[in-house]
């Protein structure tokens, strides 16, 4: 008797859909050269897509990308070593590749083919602020809602070569798509959309992250707003119901054809905060919000009240998407910090152990002070400020390092290191603090780069109970000083 015969006859009767009859493989030679235009050197399949032969794993197509500086087709031999399937090339090879004019246009034309070749509810998600944990959150509720069907961008991938990389990484099988954007200057968002072509575009808000290039808040929402215009027809827009520039958001929203879902505490919010209870230990938060007729309570894991407000633009999201409110709420509930943007670390001390949140990832003025506000409310013996230069901010630079001083003696910091040489008009201002809880002025130490400030650190001792904030621009380095004291505890 057949296993067919054996089995229960539910089991017989589950309902096939469409996406079942798909093929598990991501790519076969066929299909990359016919979305690229390109020629295969013979019959292949491929699991997952990699632009960096160092990131390949088995069954990867490595695309050799070609930029002002590098060429991807020097490291043909290292791809294939690791494991690589394939390659999407501009020059024949010895190993099984897709021939093409011009690789960058190829993975375009490939992210193009997935877009379209699937069913899946895509969303893209910008802002000066929270764009990655609040593109991980959305993901992790309809990921969770779709058992494992959701797709997402991973790490960073947000600029003109991770998105469409992102989208070429989607299964056909996906039932959702969450991509990041990112941007410096202007112009270029509209492209990044157009890779997407959303449902739904979030914003999570306006700061003066890269006002170097753009000048003002109203060109950085101007720009952001841009994420809009990808939208496709009947789409959704979430934008931030408190921020100054919402009015502004509103209008590109609606001159997209966008249906505005706005979050936040003002009372004209669609997706409105009702209450938040932070916990005593400085840990979750407790969230009761108004959607439309609907009533929602649930649990904010990341601490900090910039978590609750990224948590409503995630209900917004799963909202507009016609997804599982209780999933998010279970996700947004059970998530951890990410590594660079508020792991939270129990790291070796003199006496136990401290507590390291580690924030190294990224900093502007917006992120700046929310995370040093959560320093405040997490209970600790002392509290340690890691603070690395900010960047991008031009000649508005000056006076957004000096504004940190308010900040610091809010968080009630008793140690500041403060590494790079842009954090030089803090340092003048340091010596005007203000006593803090304990009746001292905050100490400071100023650090030319991270070596310094893990010495300052090491000779200013870490005792069991202290609570150390890092934060910093990417380019300052200060995931060395988090690795160290992870590592060696």
């Amino acid at each position: 008797m057949s296993v067919a015969a054996l089995a229960h006859p539910r089991m017989r009767a589950w309902p096939k859909v469409a996406r079942d009859s798909l093929r598990l493989a991501l790519w076969s030679a066929d299909e990359i050269a016919e979305a690229t235009g390109g020629v295969a050197s013979g019959d292949f399949q491929c699991a997952g897509v990699e632009m960096d032969s160092r990131d390949v794993r088995p069954g990867d197509l490595f695309v050799a990308l070609k930029g002002e500086a590098m060429d991807g087709h020097r490291f043909i031999d290292k791809a294939f070593a690791a494991g690589a399937a394939a390659a999407i090339v501009d020059r024949p090879i010895d190993w099984p590749h897709v021939l093409v004019e011009d690789t960058t246009a190829a993975l375009h034309a490939l992210a193009a083919a997935a877009r379209t070749r699937g069913e899946a509810t895509r969303i893209a998600v910008t802002g000066s602020v929270g764009k990655t944990g609040v593109k991980e959150a959305i993901f992790s509720a309809l990921d969770r809602a779709s058992r494992g069907q959701a797709h997402r961008s991973v790490r960073s991938y947000n600029n003109h070569v991770g998105v469409p990389l992102s989208v070429a990484r989607m299964s056909p099988r996906a039932r959702y798509g969450v991509f990041e954007m990112g941007m410096n200057h202007a112009g270029e968002i509209a492209p990044l959309a157009d890779h997407v072509r959303p449902d739904v575009a979030v914003i999570t808000t306006i700061a003066p992250a890269h006002i170097e290039n753009l000048g003002s808040l109203e060109a950085i929402a101007d720009e952001k707003a841009q994420i809009f215009t990808g939208l496709k027809p009947g789409g959704a827009a979430i934008i931030p119901a408190d921020s100054d520039q919402f009015e502004r958001l509103k209008a590109h929203a609606e001159a997209a054809g966008a249906e505005v879902f706005s979050f936040g505490r003002a009372d004209h919010a669609r997706v409105r905060l009702l209450d938040a209870i932070p916990a005593a230990n400085g840990g979750a938060s407790l969230v009761t919000a108004q959607i439309d007729d609907t009533r929602l309570c649930y649990s904010v894991a990341e601490p900090g009240e910039h978590w609750i407000a990224n948590s409503l633009a995630v209900m917004a999201c799963i909202y507009a998407v016609g997804g599982d409110l209780g999933a998010a709420g279970i996700a947004l509930g059970e998530m951890g910090g990410l590594k660079g943007r508020g792991a939270r670390h129990a790291i070796t001390a003199a006496g136990g152990r401290a507590l390291l949140i580690d924030e190294s990832y990224n900093a502007n003025p917006a992120s700046m002070r929310a995370t040093l506000t959560q320093l405040g409310q997490t209970p600790a013996s002392r509290r340690v400020a890691v603070l690395g230069a900010m960047g991008e901010l031009g000649e508005f630079s000056t006076r957004f390092h000096e504004a940190l001083l308010e900040p610091i003696e809010e968080g009630q910091v008793d140690y500041a290191v403060l590494v790079g040489d842009a954090m030089e008009p803090l340092v003048r201002k340091m010596g005007t603090a203000h006593a803090n809880g304990l009746g001292n002025p905050p100490a400071f130490a100023h650090c030319a780069g991270p070596a310094e400030a893990i010495a300052a650190l090491e000779e200013f001792g870490l005792n069991a109970g202290d609570a150390i904030l890092v934060k910093g621009s990417n380019a300052v380095g200060l995931g060395r000083l988090v690795d160290h004291f992870v590592s060696r505890s």
